[in-house]
């Protein structure tokens, strides 16, 4: 299965992903392809919608201390549901949906999720700090939120200048 990662400011990206109900071998090359596709372009986190699937599926692998991604780490969840939520972290986000852009923005500290795994079978997860932060981005995703959505109207205005710059400038030098 060949993904590729649909960029901002594709209107896909706005859609609001459709709740899974087969758990099935399509499922799984999904998921395995998602996975290619996260790690082959240094991200730490993605949503199904991001490679133009509106399944309510994403991946996390947060790097461990020595900067490594083990598959071992690898989080798959489908049908996420946060289900508690407290304290709040400021954390530099970025998004391979929306490249070489980064910024600081607000999320909670600790979350608890519900989901099921590529089995169906459901788990719950207790998570802080930065994987706390990533599943609340990719979950955003899942519901047509980009990170960028939650920047000051001001901040806002100047990301889409710079945005628009950076991709003239990509063509440019295509």
């Amino acid at each position: 299965m060949k993904l590729n990662i649909v960029e901002y400011p594709n209107k896909k990206l706005r859609e609001i992903s459709k709740e899974v109900d087969k758990f099935d071998e399509k499922l799984h090359q999904l998921l395995d392809a998602m996975y290619d596709v996260m790690m082959n372009s240094n991200g730490i986190g993605l949503a199904a919608i991001q490679v133009s699937h509106a399944k309510r599926v994403l991946i996390i692998n947060i790097p461990d201390d020595d900067s490594e991604q083990s598959k071992e780490n690898l989080i798959e969840m489908i049908n996420p549901i946060i289900v508690n939520k407290d304290g709040e972290i400021v954390y530099q986000e970025g998004c391979l949906s929306v490249p070489s852009f980064y910024e600081d923005i607000s999320r909670y500290d600790n979350i608890t999720v519900n989901f099921q795994d590529r089995d169906a079978n459901t788990k719950t997860l207790d998570a802080c700090g930065l994987l706390s932060v990533a599943i609340q981005h990719e979950i955003d995703h899942l519901n047509g939120v980009l990170f960028i959505d939650k920047l000051s109207y001001s901040r806002r205005k100047k990301f889409e200048k710079e945005y628009k710059r950076m991709q003239k400038e990509k063509k440019i030098s295509k």
